[in-house]
């Protein structure tokens, strides 16, 4: 386990090391194998100093589920462009490091596995699902209605959640067995899909 060097840091500074030292142990040890000693070994601190920023174990844990969430739609959330770019961009960053990673999908699988049976990552999940797929569906209603084609919301809500449903299985496989496809690969069918459930093409 690779130690990092003891710093002096601000408040939040120190809060965001601990978070990212805790899911470096989580994605190697998994959640039950990381422990505070671990983390803080990890971090370069004292457990003591870890029990100064976080009550319990339990919040690391949350608060490191949360930020694995934002790291996964922060970046497609701020494309930019005309409305047929950012729905482009928006599907290719889910295919790029470092939303697409093995480090991602240890995470995700390791967090995955206690979305039911944890109320307090329940709801980060579905924060997180909700903010995403919303702006999906807010890039989907701009870009129909730019081609002529305005969709009503809930029409627009499907669409979300079905290419929301298709990226996240390319996402899966492409973080899982990346080797198998070609360069470009999964981005081209993840692209040529949406095409396929909105009945219109998405490239210049």
């Amino acid at each position: 386990m690779n130690r990092r060097t003891f710093h002096r840091a601000p408040e939040g500074e120190r809060r965001q090391e601990l978070i990212e030292a805790t899911l470096d142990c989580i994605a190697e040890f998994g959640l039950k194998g990381a422990t505070v000693r671990q983390i803080a070994i990890r971090a370069g601190v004292t457990a003591g100093l870890v029990r100064h920023y976080f009550d319990s174990k339990d919040q690391m844990v949350a608060e490191a589920y949360r930020a694995v969430i934002a790291s996964l739609t922060e970046k497609a959330q701020n494309v930019e462009g005309d409305p047929a770019t950012r729905l482009r961009e928006f599907i290719a960053v889910n295919f790029t490091e470092p939303v697409a990673d093995s480090r991602s999908v240890s995470l995700w699988a390791a967090f995955i596995s206690q979305v039911r049976v944890d109320p307090v990552l329940a709801e980060i999940h579905r924060e997180g699902y909700l903010a995403f797929r919303n702006t999906l569906q807010e890039l989907l209603s701009e870009f129909l209605a730019a081609k002529g084609r305005p969709a009503s919301e809930e029409e627009c809500r499907r669409h979300a959640i079905a290419i929301n449903g298709l990226v996240d299985g390319l996402w899966v496989e492409g973080c899982l067995a990346g080797d198998l496809f070609r360069d470009g690969e999964l981005v081209s069918i993840a692209m040529a899909s949406v095409e396929a459930v909105l009945g219109l093409p998405i490239k210049n």
